[in-house]
């Protein structure tokens, strides 16, 4: 096959012609077994027309598709994703080959990606990558140079990156594409790090960071979960350099860096991931990193370890070294076997903005976990349970995130509850169910996001929607329908066949609930097919409002303790003093998540009078402790009412808290933290929380930092 090579003028005054028109999209609301169809209008940037670019050069194709839906299947086009510009269903990556340079004095990767694209429609001219924030170099298609088109920017999906290719391409024919490229400062997915930002202070940090849409701005990709890739990378660094990949060189388990020089030589680290992925569990980390083998499990091909800068190391090895193996097991019990050889850990710094991600082979955790008591050790169980629902089974796109989210969550408190009981897996159902009804009665102004199945615009932020709503009412939907049909002996030989059977695919709602549907046609007749068609589909994934289609039941054991002492302390509002009737002994027997959900209860209790708010702190220790769901938590019942003395003289502490002007210095990154906190001392004082926000706002992860300005009116 012979490249084409564009003549640039032609090629641009053609595509200025397509650069902005106004197009139609069809959308499907899913309902049980039909469809409601809407039409929506959109302005966008489109793909540019086709038709247009291959009229700029000689060609035999005569008929010719346009990036218009209406080339394609009414069906495709219920599944496109709507926060991409790529073509995907046209032609795909399969593989990249990544060969990148990391500069921590300019704070970009440069370097290139070659991707192994798959023909998907006949005649297909041209392929679309996404990009954000990158300069483009040099493109080659089949090692021959071409030009290529950067089109106008998108707020939210970037700017289309369009190749052309050679002409006469028939489906499954196989083309390479190699683009070199810089990435930039305006990056969405990479934090680069001083060094007075890390534990250490000696070396500087990078970490990426690229869920829903952000890996566009770590390399040109078609970035859609629709589209699964394997990967290859080089990546060379004068810091030790982590990826979502199997190491290859130098071994993990050698000295550090290869034996050269950390901050001063240049090593080569090599990757490879044969599993295929999609885009946003593409990650990077880099910095001055250690590594702590887990013991190897007899009779398991696959390996964990954790990995921290040498300082946090300890820490964070005491707090989750000892778990790691025992939880692959015990998720190993109830699901196939774990498929990606390597399970690593890694502790970020404070900025990361999650508590969790679950790139790839490691799993990127926040450091406010390691409280010493192993009591917020789940998050690990839910980051390793997305190696099957996710990483492995994972959404077409934003519009079904919970069947991700949703189905980690759920597969999570199932191995609590098999590791400590059933008390422990209602407990963790209460505590997620306060947040879940907290973020529905939060988007009351917007319903859309208060549904399961969120139906996206095209160009939408999907991180607009970002709640815990998809993770909780999708497990509740999960664990609604185990009880329906007939308990975990019946359902769990159908959960470990849906991951058989979509491992490595991508998939929507409806084809999740089509094969729920034919198995058990197979596995249960009538009988289980009339339980399915007992639960209200429609309530679940559409149904909008502050409460869930049916009324759960949780185990409370756990929980009872902790609604005594909510109640005791709201029942005491009137008394003036209460010191005697509260002590810290109170506490003692409660372990992180039953002091949480003391504190939520007592939130759910009208507001606090202001001396009770500031006695509740001194008593527990509250307003001081280093254990941030504790913390955030009684800075929300201290907010409850923004006008009392309280809330005014705990704002500052509260604001400095968040951006670790106080005296922990360690700033709050996590959103899960900074975002409420900050929404709250808003609510009480516009002014102190901008002015404690916007001097420190560089610190936060690019995300972080877009997201609170949207909280506070900055954006």
């Amino acid at each position: 096959m012979s490249a084409v090579l564009f003549k640039p003028a032609k090629w641009w005054s053609l595509l200025k012609l397509n650069s902005r028109r106004t197009f139609s999209t069809r959308a499907c609301d899913r309902k049980s077994h039909g469809a409601r169809w809407q039409i929506r209008q959109s302005v966008v940037p489109p793909r540019p027309s086709l038709v247009g670019i291959l009229s700029a050069f000689p060609t035999s194709i005569t008929t010719l598709p346009t990036a218009s839906y209406s080339t394609i299947s009414s069906e495709m086009v219920l599944d496109l994703d709507p926060t991409t510009q790529s073509n995907y269903d046209q032609i795909a990556s399969e593989h990249v080959d990544l060969d990148w340079t990391l500069d921590f004095e300019k704070s970009i990767i440069s370097g290139s990606i070659t991707h192994t694209l798959a023909v998907r429609k006949d005649a297909v001219a041209a392929v679309v990558f996404d990009t954000i924030a990158l300069s483009i170099d040099e493109v080659l298609v089949a090692d021959k140079q071409v030009d290529f088109l950067l089109g106008e920017k998108h707020p939210v999906m970037g700017s289309a990156l369009t190749i052309p290719l050679p002409s006469g391409l028939k489906t499954g024919n196989k083309v390479k594409c190699t683009i070199s490229y810089r990435t930039s400062q305006k990056s969405m997915s990479l934090q680069w790090l001083a060094k007075e930002q890390t534990r250490g202070k000696l070396f500087p940090f990078l970490f990426s960071q690229c869920q829903p849409i952000y890996a566009r701005s770590l390399a040109p990709l078609q970035d859609t979960p629709s589209v699964k890739i394997t990967y290859n990378a080089k990546v060379t660094s004068k810091l030790p350099v982590l990826l979502s990949a199997i190491r290859v060189s130098p071994p993990s388990d050698g000295p550090a860096h290869g034996g050269k020089k950390i901050g001063t030589d240049a090593v080569t680290y090599t990757y490879k991931q044969p599993f295929p992925i999609p885009t946003y569990l593409v990650a990077i980390a880099a910095g001055n990193l250690a590594y702590h083998p887990c013991p190897p499990v007899s009779g398991k091909s696959w390996k964990t370890g954790v990995w921290a800068e040498p300082e946090t190391l300890k820490a964070a090895y005491d707090e989750f070294g000892d778990a790691i193996n025992e939880y692959v097991e015990k998720a190993e019990e109830v699901l196939p076997p774990y498929q990606f050889g390597v399970y690593d850990v890694l502790v970020l710094p404070p900025s990361f903005p999650y508590g969790g991600m679950e790139n790839a082979c490691l799993s990127f955790l926040t450091p406010t976990l390691l409280v010493g008591d192993h009591s917020l050790v789940d998050v690990v169980i839910h980051e390793l349970s997305h190696s099957w629902f996710g990483n492995g089974v994972t959404q077409a796109h934003s519009t079904h995130f919970w069947l991700n989210e949703g189905w980690t969550t759920y597969m999570e408190r199932l191995i609590l509850g098999r590791l400590h009981g059933a008390g422990v897996h209602g407990l963790n159902y209460i505590i997620g169910a306060k947040a879940m009804f907290d973020d529905l009665e939060r988007y009351k102004d917007t319903p859309k996001y208060q549904r399961l199945v969120i139906e996206f615009d095209k160009g939408e932020d999907p991180d607009d929607a970002y709640s815990k709503i998809p993770y909780e009412k999708g497990a509740n939907l999960i664990l609604h329908l185990e009880r329906t049909i007939g308990g975990l002996d019946i359902f769990l030989p159908y959960v470990r066949d849906y991951v058989s059977t979509f491992m490595g695919k991508s998939i929507t709602t409806t084809q999740w609930k089509d094969h729920l549907y034919a198995y058990y046609k197979v596995h249960g007749g009538e009988e289980k097919v009339k339980a399915l068609d007992s639960i209200d589909w429609d309530a679940w994934f559409y149904g909008e409002g502050t409460k869930l289609p049916v009324d759960m039941q949780y185990d409370t054991t756990l929980a009872e303790a902790a609604y005594a002492l909510a109640k005791k302390w709201s029942d005491s509002r009137n008394t003036a003093d209460v010191s005697h009737l509260f002590k810290p002994s109170d506490l003692e027997n409660f372990d992180s998540n039953q002091k949480a959900v003391f504190l939520e209860r007592l939130h759910s209790y009208p507001p606090l009078p202001s001396t009770h708010v500031k006695k509740l702190g001194a008593i527990y220790g509250l307003a001081h402790t280093p254990n941030a769901e504790l913390r955030f938590r009684y800075y929300a019942i201290a907010f409850a009412d923004p006008t009392t003395d309280a809330a005014k003289e705990l704002a500052p502490a509260a604001a400095n808290w968040v951006v670790g002007k106080d005296s922990s210095g360690v700033l709050k990154g996590r959103m899960k933290f900074c975002r409420p906190v900050f929404r709250e001392v808003n609510r009480v004082n516009h002014k102190l929380a901008v002015d404690t926000f916007v001097p420190s706002k560089d610190a936060f992860h690019p995300i972080a930092r877009r997201m609170i300005e949207k909280d506070l009116g900055l954006a």
